[in-house]
């Protein structure tokens, strides 16, 4: 049996609370095409689509988030190791490229991650060991996407001579 869940013909106000507890994650409608996302941690972000779809450009997308997520997610395992591994990291981010699918639903096809590492003497072999155990063995993003889209990586270390 499927539990029915009532439509509301208006969006939801700022004001009105939306419970989320532990584990638990929600979007709530605010007008047009445009939802609040609310995570488990109580942070909270603005979704939105395209004007072509009907949205007013107010937010980001979901599939963008799925490449922040990823992004964010290597990126927060790479910054750590590296700096257990005592590199003079001064400038660190991941670029994330992709291509998806022309019909619905319009998966990602490839993922092309760059990571970019700014610092004094860094080791190319400390960035790339501190890559490797983020995609095989830390970061659960892409643990997630790794079986249904490729995805490959570079790196690439500037010199700070500050």
């Amino acid at each position: 049996m499927v539990a029915e869940i009532p439509v509301q013909d208006k969006p939801q106000t700022e004001g009105q609370a939306t419970p989320v507890g532990k584990g638990e994650a929600a979007v709530v409608w605010r007008g047009g095409m445009q939802f609040e996302g609310i995570a488990p941690s109580g942070h909270r972000l603005m979704l939105d689509s395209a004007p072509e779809v009907g949205g007013a450009d107010a937010g980001l997308r979901p599939m963008e988030l799925v490449l922040l997520a990823l992004a964010g997610c290597t990126a927060m395992d790479v910054i750590s190791i590296l700096r257990k591994k005592r590199q003079d990291v001064t400038g660190f981010e991941v670029r994330v490229r992709s291509e998806r699918a022309q019909e619905h639903p319009k998966v990602y096809t490839h993922i092309a991650l760059e990571y970019i590492v700014r610092g004094r003497n860094i080791s190319p072999e400390a960035v790339a060991r501190a890559i490797t155990l983020s995609e095989e063995k830390y970061c659960s993003v892409h643990a997630m996407l790794r079986p249904s889209v490729p995805i490959e990586y570079s790196f690439r270390i500037e010199e700070d001579g500050g």
